[in-house]
């Protein structure tokens, strides 16, 4: 039966360039305790070499499916990750494949009138 589901194809997924961050006390706080992760950190480094789904993830990252998808939607949640294709598994189930949806992740800090900016790659 595997031989009759499409064969997994290489996805072309470029991030975008740059998310800007605005730590002004108004919601940043999701963005810095999604990123506080181990896991979320070692989630985004194997996006960064290939656009996967959860399940490949979770072999890549070496953690639990529960645990890759409740991380992989946090990224999502924060903007870091989406989904970017549909493949299907050997037992014909869909499976989402998520891609990085950021290159380059820029903080700024306001405090009324000041603005300071710090760059993370």
């Amino acid at each position: 039966m595997a031989g009759l589901l499409p064969s997994p194809r290489s996805i072309e997924q470029p991030p975008q360039e740059r998310t800007e961050v605005v730590v002004d006390g108004s919601g940043s706080g999701t963005v810095f305790t999604v990123l506080a992760s181990e896991t979320a950190h070692t989630i985004l480094g194997a996006l960064r070499e290939e656009p996967r789904p959860v399940s490949a993830i979770a072999e890549t990252v070496e953690t639990s499916l529960q645990n890759t998808r409740y991380h992989v939607e946090r990224l999502c949640e924060a903007g870091f990750v989406e989904p970017v294709d549909t493949r299907y598994s050997a037992k014909g189930r869909e499976m989402t494949v998520y891609g990085l949806r950021v290159d380059r992740l820029v903080i700024r800090f306001e405090d009324g009138s000041q603005s300071a900016e710090s760059t993370a790659d």
